[in-house]
């Protein structure tokens, strides 16, 4: 099984052809199809593009990703691909451009091998919420995989490609990557272009990668990132060396009291927290536990805002323009009340109707204005906390992966984004990496926030976490 670029590289120079690689991933998902991660396999335009690598090997011409095989999560656009966002409302819609990111590991000869399942819209911390069935998590299938990029972790740590993307909007990269045990790295906001991305909140949405090392991340935020024509709010800031390996030495490491302390947290993944503490300061790493009240204030905050910008972001679904339409209207007004409701799935129902709640008149102040200044709030104390620390250290999540429809209260599956909601409130790039496995057999991770822009930092001090034994 080639789980990591390198396996890759080592697998073309020991002779293998990329579309023999190619061939054994297409295996694996055939063999793991119980999993539900791939909505659909792009095998003829995988196929194609393998042949066309194949030739620019053997003319010296290859690019920077030659032969990794990449899976993507169906919010992603690829030209004359079908893509839905796991959602009936967009039944049978082609995508008439690639997103940039995208398109961008096309460039460099990565091979995009399908899409893959979500909660629909990105909405979901179980990926529970997708039109067509749940996915399962890998290391146990009775599990969840996280969301709402689950496809996308149950893939990577499946062995189903070499790397995948999705997107994060207040966890959704993260959490699953906890869940399921691999790397998930979401940027700085601004840091990688939203073109070709599904909308679901456009002041939170970054995309983001699943991978099973940290290099593997290093060198697809170096290919992703950057400025694009496309998207105005892309940072016009050059990306760095990502994968630029450079331990970073007596780093100021700040662990926030309230997640640390919070009822609702493993015992075990506290445990495994107070060890990395142990093992940081070991290392020579300064880490104070310091105050940041403000805990218990940024899921509410989050789904006041990200509501409001879905309810805007999905009127255009209306089952006139293109995607699902009802059989049974009579007129454009039912027309646009039956499509919508017919098409889109409770979850994205309910996050409508808050958000158009939140927008209405005589709510506005009163929620989004409100909501607006509280995020204001916590991004400059965040700010504050990096004139002192380097960086931040938090739980991923408050537990490991729980059971299929084990959660059936929204609110307590809102509360599954409590410690990864802060980076998307203040836009700063962070990242979850597996620390260990509980006695339930389960992994979880650690996470990490860094400074805007910051990544190469973030990256090479993930570097050190990763080297202490927290089992």
């Amino acid at each position: 099984m080639l789980r990591t670029y390198a396996d890759v590289e080592k697998a073309i120079s020991s002779g293998d052809t990329v579309v023999s690689i190619l061939e054994g991933y297409l295996g694996a998902i055939q063999k793991n199809k119980h999993l539900n991660a791939f909505l659909e396999v792009f095998e003829e335009s995988a196929l194609e593009q393998a042949k066309k690598i194949d030739l620019k090997i053997k003319e010296g011409t290859a690019g920077k990703l030659v032969g990794m095989v990449v899976g993507i999560k169906d919010n992603l656009c690829y030209k004359n691909h079908r893509v839905s966002a796991a959602s009936k409302i967009l039944e049978g819609f082609e995508a008439l451009f690639t997103a940039t990111a995208v398109e961008r590991l096309l460039e460099e000869d990565a091979i995009i091998i399908g899409r893959l399942n979500c909660d629909e819209f990105a909405m979901g911390s179980s990926n529970e919420n997708s039109a067509f069935g749940p996915v399962r998590n890998a290391i146990n299938t009775k599990m969840v995989p996280g969301g709402s990029s689950g496809g996308s972790a149950t893939a990577v740590t499946a062995g189903l490609c070499t790397v995948a993307l999705g997107s994060d909007t207040g966890g959704s990269i993260r959490q699953p990557a906890s869940f399921t045990g691999t790397y998930g790295l979401k940027p700085t906001y601004g840091r990688v272009s939203r073109h070709g991305l599904i909308a679901y909140a456009s002041s939170f949405d970054q995309i983001g990668t699943f991978t099973n090392n940290l290099n593997d991340a290093a060198l697809i935020l170096e290919v992703i990132a950057g400025p694009d024509d496309f998207d105005s709010t892309v940072s016009t800031l050059k990306p760095n060396n990502y994968s630029e390996i450079k331990e970073n030495k007596e780093q100021k490491i700040a662990v926030i009291k309230e997640s640390y302390e919070m009822k609702g947290l493993d015992a075990e993944i506290k445990l495994a927290l107070e060890k990395a503490i142990i093992g940081l300061k070991e290392q020579g790493h300064q880490v104070d536990i310091i105050s940041f009240p403000y805990l218990d204030h940024m899921v509410p905050t989050y789904y006041v805002l990200s509501t409001a910008e879905a309810s805007s972001n999905l009127s255009r679904y209306d089952g006139v323009h293109f995607g699902y339409r009802t059989e049974t209207a009579m007129g454009v007004e039912d027309t646009y009340k039956k499509s919508r409701s017919q098409g889109f799935g409770d979850e994205v129902k309910r996050r409508i109707m808050a958000g158009t709640f939140v927008l209405s008149h005589g709510y506005y102040d009163a929620y989004y204005t409100k909501g607006q200044k509280v995020r204001r709030v916590l991004q400059d104390k965040t700010n504050k906390i990096f004139e002192k620390y380097d960086m931040i250290l938090l739980p991923t999540t408050p537990t490991t992966a729980f059971e299929l429809d084990e959660v059936k209260d929204p609110i307590s599956m809102y509360l599954q984004d409590i410690y990864t909601v802060h980076a998307n409130l203040t836009g700063n790039p962070a990242i979850s990496i597996p620390m260990g496995a509980h006695s339930n057999g389960l992994p979880f991770g650690l996470q990490v926030i860094g400074e805007n822009f910051k990544e190469r930092e973030l990256l090479n001090f993930s570097r050190q976490l990763e080297k202490i034994e927290v089992n």
